[in-house]
């Protein structure tokens, strides 16, 4: 195979009873004596979109002072703040950016007074100013994650068999009018296709699986029997065809797919079973625990990206006005509520240790791209991954100086260890817009942007 150049395409899969089972990079994917540049086998950027709600702790002028989120330093010599010291492991890729705002989230009419809550998500990827309306005539914007999967859908040369993935963590149970007017759909998504055109996001890992694995549509029959089973027969015949390393990589994977559809299988069963579940209103395949919820959506989020099974992930970690509580933060007290802190200095302290524990989260997704093996890297060298909020200080209803950062090399477009600062009103569109050019798509402007900002 390899001295004659013949090679598998990147786009290969393994395929059984309504299950498609896309392959991550094999070396025999590349022909013999080949630069892996000039093959169709050339990483392409993934993007990552993540958003948690309710501002931080680092945005009030309290949090501001004691730099609970943004370093004191700017460049590459800052010291990370207490809320992002858990990203200190993966320093050369991160890439924090302070003081940009989204003034797009403010109130434009006396009547949207209040509701900041209500179209907040909505401006986090799009930089858009969400209609206020409870109908059906709702309007925003395009969303970056949506720019960026246009580049893949069905029929371009780059297509994926998903051109993107949306998840989320408890959005459910949502429907109408939410508050002031608003439709409960700007809170539910930060996904949109079009001013217009919503995407829904997918709380439960069931689905979220079954979506990247089948080729039936989700909801068809597949018969019994695990996903790896009904490819057995095909990944056989594909270890003879591959040396040594593509077989262990391939062996991994296969393992990984059949653990995390175990996992979920327990899930269910312990849900089943249970005569009281936390989460009342959850469909069965969503855990009680928000850490197993979060890391399963992680990891899900790894293997497509993988298996470039999509290149664009959008990830909900939270919701608007959500009251949960995180005992393993330490922090009694519920989201929403510390959020309105009032600004006593002793309830923001607290808010900044339930900003840190919800960051905590991030590495567990950044060390399972780094250990991917991806063409001439990993995944998180060509991964572009975006967490933040759009809200600043909730106890305000304000949307200055948001919590941001990104991670990743994005294919040597980010360089990272670096604290950027930005001047003061910067757009959070800037960061947005820099983000597309990162990865090559080439837009004018979005929201109310200005211009890139020096990353």
């Amino acid at each position: 195979m390899f001295l004659t150049k013949k090679h598998l395409s990147r786009r290969t899969a393994l395929r059984g009873m309504g299950v498609t089972v896309a392959l991550p990079f094999l070396d025999a994917m590349v022909p013999a004596q080949t630069p892996l540049r000039k093959t169709a086998a050339v990483p392409r950027s993934r993007l990552a979109c993540i958003e948690m709600v309710h501002g931080s702790a680092g945005s009030t002028p309290e949090g501001l002072s004691k730099n609970y989120w943004s370093p004191s330093q700017g460049g590459a010599d800052f010291d990370f703040s207490y809320s992002l010291e858990p990203l200190s492991p993966f320093r050369d890729y991160i890439t924090i950016v302070s003081g940009t705002d989204a003034r797009t989230a403010e109130a434009h009419v006396p009547t949207e007074g209040g509701a900041d809550h209500f179209r907040s998500s909505a401006v986090f990827l799009t930089a858009a100013h969400a209609k206020q309306t409870a109908g059906p005539d709702i309007s925003n914007g395009t969303s970056i994650d949506q720019m960026y999967a246009q580049k893949f859908r069905h029929g371009a040369e780059d297509a994926t068999r998903l051109p993107s993935i949306q998840l989320c963590i408890e959005n459910f149970g949502l429907n109408g009018s939410c508050a002031f007017n608003y439709s409960c759909i700007y809170s539910e998504t930060i996904s949109w296709a079009s001013p217009v055109e919503p995407l829904t996001m997918t709380v439960n890992p069931r689905v979220a699986f079954e979506n990247l694995f089948e080729s039936t549509p989700v909801g068809n029959t597949r018969g019994p029997g695990s996903v790896v089973d009904k490819v057995a027969t095909e990944a056989s015949r594909l270890r003879r065809d591959v040396g040594a390393a593509d077989r262990g990589r391939l062996d991994d994977y296969l393992q990984e797919i059949r653990g995390l559809e175990l996992r979920i299988e327990l899930i269910e069963k312990h849900n089943a079973s249970v005569a009281e579940r936390e989460q009342p209103a959850a469909p069965l395949g969503v855990p009680d625990s928000w850490e197993e919820h979060v890391k399963l959506m992680f990891d899900l989020q790894a293997m497509a990206f993988a298996a470039e099974i999509t290149r664009v992930s959008a990830f909900k970690m939270s919701r608007d006005t959500s009251n949960r509580v995180f005992p393993g933060s330490g922090v009694r007290t519920p989201f929403h509520t510390l959020s309105h802190h009032n600004e006593k200095p002793e309830m923001i302290e607290e808010f900044a240790r339930l900003n840190r524990y919800h960051v905590s989260f991030v590495p567990y997704f950044l060390e399972k791209l780094r250990s991917t093996p991806d063409g001439d890297g990993n995944l998180l060298d060509h991964s572009l991954v975006l967490y933040g909020s759009p809200m600043g200080n909730s106890n305000m209803h304000n949307h200055r100086r948001l919590p941001l950062f990104l991670a990743g090399h994005a294919n040597g477009e980010l360089k990272g260890n670096l604290h950027h600062i930005a001047p003061e009103g910067t757009p959070h569109a800037n960061t947005l817009l820099t983000i597309l050019h990162k990865l090559g798509v080439d837009a004018g402007s979005i929201g109310d942007s200005s211009g890139e900002i020096a990353i």
